[in-house]
């Protein structure tokens, strides 16, 4: 009976096609299991320079492009295009067997050899070849076959190879960036890391190939399988693993370990599989955590999609805070807790009954970013605990004031049996800390950025030290809240254990750039006593750049938008593929009033119900770890973008100010980055100071 598989890249264009052909393509590829359709529909391509491809009629208009095996059942769908538009591309390319990777790859024959004379021809007039330094030894060692080694050995400027990465053989364009890019040739192969096989591999044997190309190629077992994979193709297409992100997933480590990148490389893709890894190979819980709610449940769908096999060790999906109350109420039950204004209202009573010259939100944040972070427990532990970051320097004199505002905080809260969600998750710390086991075998954490030392130290507890305990995933450049944390003081060390990735997978090359332009210049740390860098950022996709767009008014900005979201929506853009952010709860709410009063769907970001029917609208911080086909991002005006009420003056904290703004300028950047294909950005007024100092 045939098999259908589906080439990864086949997922992102799937998308893009209008709804009567991707119905059409899920009507046709749903009856391929029966064994003649395959024979009977699959027309060989006339003068293709690979046998194995064929077309399927999708409609009188549109053909598949198909792989067909020369031994086995699988057949691999590769492009859905116009009917002539397939069979050139059909006749142009060529599948192989990478020699060290095992893996299928295709490749544009006509592109290489028709571009090789013109690179020749140039490289005899210019001194010295991009690839002198590297033996054709190394290579083919790398998996560099004959026609691509012929192609690198006439090129002399990398801007030659850029415009190569179309056509040749992904992998082994992938190799020649590294070389190019000052990689040794032992560096290049770390990268490959378990992309390697130790299979012996037979480069002709393309069917086993196939099935050795998870990260490449999905198997759809059976019509119900196909047509769900088909309703959510682009869900499917992120849990795909590249080789070097396979590497990090699949890797053992001593002790904790880390994955960086940027937005879009992968680092939760990263997390997913190694939760699945590990419950895979091993027995007891794996923790899969993060630190809200909206992305918890975002884990959760995404393991679900990886399709974890029962027998695997049991993979829970919580975040920081619902795990740190669980434990508690173990124990306590249920804590009261104090509210935000309530909290502030108190050290506010505080401060004025002391007379002290401090506002509530300076001993607010001092509480817990030295108090609580250092597990400082009297007077004198604070007089000499470390304050950097804090910018504000006290004296022995004003130390003492700020204890005694500290204490009698924190004796109130023992009065009123009230808690906050800081000492909530201290005392559940202790708790485990009590117990002669731990709750988890691995602990995986997805934006890591975020978490503040009393999560961390709790997440500490959750798994006892050892090989694989802990791993990290993270970007310090999309950090949204105030949370500094140094790794190291709160027991987690991952020196000779990190990893860091630089393809973005997801946004253009036009919006990645100008959204990292935003961040030029920045110091940002790295959790480790170190600084965090976007060298090296790139993305494998291009498009069209960001469109900016200022307005005089906040109402004439709300109609922008609804042409905006309307010009999407013809263009075959789905409600559910377009996300709108604004920096406050009262814009992102006028906006899904101007939305709906034009007769358009649209729901909170907060609520999943009838995610794929209607536009996401709500606040930057709600857009973390999500993506859109097209965002919005609107409200982007001075006094607005950065939030005043977010950024301490700088004449109270010069320190704390800088601090402030940066995680303002991160936040937007953030927004900014979850859009996949179209990036809208737009102010009423002045525009903010973040846009006018992008170059």
């Amino acid at each position: 009976m045939a098999r259908l598989a589906i080439d990864r890249d086949f997922l992102r264009d799937f998308a893009k096609l209008e709804k009567p052909v991707t119905a059409r393509v899920t009507e046709v590829f749903a009856k391929f299991e029966q064994a003649t359709y395959a024979g009977q529909h699959l027309e060989p391509v006339v003068n293709a320079r690979d046998k194995r491809m064929h077309t399927i009629r999708i409609d009188r208009f549109w053909r598949g492009v198909v792989l067909a095996p020369d031994t086995g059942d699988v057949y691999t769908l590769l492009k859905v295009l116009p009917h002539d538009d397939a069979y050139t591309w059909a006749m142009r390319r060529q599948v192989s067997v990478n020699s060290v990777t095992g893996r299928i790859e295709i490749r544009d024959v006509v592109a290489i050899d028709g571009s090789l004379p013109q690179l020749t021809m140039m490289a005899e007039q210019q001194p010295e070849r991009l690839f002198a330094h590297v033996k054709d030894a190394d290579l083919r060692r790398l998996g560099v076959d004959e026609q691509t080694l012929a192609f690198a050995r006439a090129l002399t400027d990398p801007v030659q190879l850029d415009a190569a990465r179309g056509f040749l053989p992904g992998n082994q364009w992938d190799v020649l960036y590294g070389l190019a890019a000052g990689l040794s040739v032992e560096e290049v192969w770390a990268e490959l890391g378990a992309a390697q096989t130790s299979e012996p591999i037979d480069t002709e044997d393309v069917a086993a190939a196939v099935e050795r190309s998870p990260e490449r190629i999905v198997l759809a077992n059976g019509p119900d399988e196909l047509i769900a994979l088909f309703r959510n193709p682009f869900a499917l297409w992120r849990v795909y693993l590249h080789p070097t992100q396979h590497r990090v997933a699949a890797a053992s480590f001593s002790g904790p370990a880390r994955v960086t990148g940027g937005p879009g490389t992968g680092k939760t893709v990263v997390a997913l599989h190694r939760a699945r890894h590990l419950a895979t190979n091993g027995t007891g819980p794996v923790l899969l955590t993060t630190f809200t709610s909206t992305l918890a449940v975002s884990l959760a769908a995404g393991v679900k999609l990886l399709e974890v096999p029962e027998t695997a060790a049991p993979i829970d999906v919580r975040h920081v805070d619902q795990l740190s109350h669980q434990v508690f109420s173990e124990h306590h039950g249920r804590p009261t807790l104090l509210s935000h204004e309530e909290e502030t209202d108190l050290w506010r009573g505080i401060a004025r009954r002391l007379e002290l010259p401090f506002t509530e939100a300076f001993l607010a944040e001092e509480w817990r970013q030295v108090v609580l972070a250092q597990q400082v427990d009297d007077a004198g532990a604070y007089l000499e605990a470390k304050r950097s970051g804090r910018g504000r320097r006290l004296g022995p004199r004003q130390k003492a004031q700020v204890w005694q505002a500290v204490h009698e905080f924190t004796a109130e809260l023992a009065q009123r049996q009230v808690w906050t969600h800081e000492t909530v998750c201290i005392e559940a710390t202790r708790l485990l800390g009590q117990r002669p086991d731990r709750p988890y075998r691995h602990v995986i954490v997805d934006e890591a950025q975020d978490l503040n030392p009393m999560q961390w130290r709790l997440l500490r507890a959750l798994v006892a030290p050892g090989p694989d305990d802990l791993f990290i995933a993270g970007d310090t450049h999309q950090r949204i809240y105030a949370n500094r944390v140094s790794l190291r003081e709160v027991g987690i060390l991952v020196a000779g254990r990190s990893s860091r990735l630089t393809v973005n997978y997801r946004t253009t090359a036009e919006i990645l750039a100008w959204s990292l332009g935003m961040l030029h210049g920045e110091r940002i740390d790295d959790m480790d006593a170190g600084l965090e860098t976007i060298a090296g950022y790139r993305s494998e996709v291009h498009g069209d750049l960001p469109a900016l767009r200022g307005h005089r008014t906040r109402n004439a900005e709300l109609e922008s938008l609804v042409g905006t979201v309307r010009g999407w929506l013809d263009a075959g853009v789905a409600p559910g593929e377009i996300g709108i952010a604004a920096r406050s709860n009262g814009l992102a709410n006028s906006a899904r009033e101007a939305l709906a009063a034009a007769g358009l769907p649209v729901r909170p970001l907060a609520k999943t119900e009838q995610a794929d029917e209607s536009i996401g609208i709500g606040t930057m911080h709600r857009m973390k770890g999500l993506e859109f086909r097209c965002v919005a991002v609107i409200g982007v005006t001075e006094h607005q973008v950065p939030a005043s009420a977010a950024v301490t003056p700088a004449a109270e904290d010069e320190t704390i100010h800088n601090q402030d703004m940066q995680r303002e300028r991160c936040l937007l950047f953030v927004a900014c980055t979850r859009a996949r294909e179209q990036l809208a950005v737009s102010w009423h007024g002045s525009p903010s100071p973040f846009l006018t100092s992008v170059k």
